[in-house]
């Protein structure tokens, strides 16, 4: 492990935050924690387009509440290698990948001496990517899930299609093409803050926003259609199987517009051990929404951990 840079006046972060670059294969991704609490470390996993500093502020709600942290650049964004030509384009080939990732950053927690028990907290894609660990086994007590992307949301007489061209993509040397809908321009940065599909809060917007302005080579924009084959095989693979034997919640905002919201009730309605805790109003970005949301959601997360220890 060799140092890696940490914007900590952009990510608004507790002190000190110790990052460090991995090379799991070829590939080199960035990897940050907080030595901190000692009831245990909450292995934070972040979404597609999404950076270390994002999640700061999350780093220091859970800090403040007793916790070590540990979060990461997944391969292809933030301030990790990205394998195309078109930097803003962000692409993986199977979602096997994203495992690699977190097997190293789970040897790096090990090293650093990152107190135990582990607990998941994951967001988005980064949802997708935990959901896959706690069915391979990954020695985590409990798990905190923030809007997964257990579905990619599409109109349902698209969903063949999509797969028949994602198919051909490989064979046709499309993989490397911007997926339907999307193109090189990065969300936060384009969109107004009315009718965004993040978040009501206006501060916590800005302070999203900020971070990408300040360090462009943070900023992300749509996905190869690559990445959305390798996204739609991963979702249906994970339907398929049942829910990890563990506790777990799964928070989503009624208002949310960014992943498929069907797969996330019908998984957690089948979780033994799950409860499914709905934010009335909120948008895509719980750890983002407004102080009174972040402090259920964080408290929420806190105590299913303390009773998981």
């Amino acid at each position: 492990m060799t140092p890696a840079p940490f914007h900590a006046d952009l990510a608004d972060a507790p002190e000190g935050a110790t990052a460090v670059w991995l090379t799991p294969g070829a590939i080199r991704i960035r990897v940050a924690w907080w030595k901190a609490g000692d009831k245990g470390t909450v292995v934070l996993l972040p979404g597609r387009t999404e950076c270390i500093e994002k999640y700061g502020r999350a780093a220091g709600d859970l800090v403040q509440r007793g916790y070590s942290v540990l979060t990461l650049d997944w391969r292809g964004q933030g301030l990790a290698d990205r394998a195309l030509a078109d930097p803003l384009m962000g692409h993986v080939e199977d979602f096997a990948e994203y495992q690699q990732d977190l097997d190293a950053a789970l040897v790096a927690a090990e090293t650093a001496g990152l107190p135990r028990p582990y607990f998941l907290m994951a967001h988005s894609m980064g949802g997708c990517i935990g959901l896959r660990a706690l069915m391979r086994g990954l020695p985590f007590q409990a798990a905190v899930f923030s809007a997964p992307m257990w579905g990619i949301s599409m109109a349902a007489w698209l969903r063949p299609v999509a797969m028949a061209v994602t198919a051909l993509a490989g064979p046709l040397r499309l993989k490397a093409r911007y997926a339907p809908t999307t193109g090189p321009e990065t969300y936060l940065l384009q969109a107004p803050f009315e009718g965004n599909v993040l978040t009501t809060d206006r501060e916590m917007w800005a302070y999203m926003r900020d971070q990408l302005r300040s360090v462009p080579e943070l900023a992300l924009a749509g996905p190869s259609l690559a990445w959305l084959g390798a996204a739609l095989r991963e979702c249906a693979a994970l339907a398929a199987r049942p829910a990890p034997d563990l506790p777990a919640i799964c928070g989503l905002g009624t208002a949310e517009k960014v992943v498929d919201v069907p797969p996330v009730h019908l998984r957690m309605a089948g979780w033994a051990r799950g409860q499914l805790d709905l934010y009335p109003g909120a948008e895509h970005e719980i750890m983002m929404e407004g102080p009174s949301v972040r402090t259920r959601f964080f408290d929420r997360a806190s105590a299913l951990y303390e009773a998981s220890r």
